[in-house]
């Protein structure tokens, strides 16, 4: 080898900048989900939110236009609200269900 000329050491390149991930934060985790995306979510049938959206008791949904979406914290509150103990909790069993 001749003098002058160095090898870099495996520490200067692990130092180097890492570019910057190719999907922005914003696109990772969207604010608003569509049907079909907030049905996989809550693991329900796109279907079932469609139901609710006519009928009622569903998550609380936004139109733009002719498209529905739904806030991700509109769909935690939703699902946080029926959460229940045991079978037996008041409101667990719901008269005059549609089905």
């Amino acid at each position: 080898m001749a003098a002058g000329h160095s090898i870099p050491s495996r520490g200067a390149a692990a130092a180097a900048p890492q570019p910057a991930p190719a999907v922005p934060a914003a696109a990772a985790k969207p604010e608003f989900l569509t049907t079909d995306e907030a049905a996989a979510l809550l693991r329900l049938s796109p279907r079932t939110l469609e139901k609710h959206r006519v009928l009622g008791g569903g998550p609380r949904f936004r139109k733009f236009g002719a498209r529905v979406v739904y806030a991700m914290a509109d769909l935690r509150t939703w699902a946080d609200s029926h959460t229940y103990g045991m079978t037996s909790d008041p409101g667990y069993v719901m008269r005059d269900s549609v089905r």
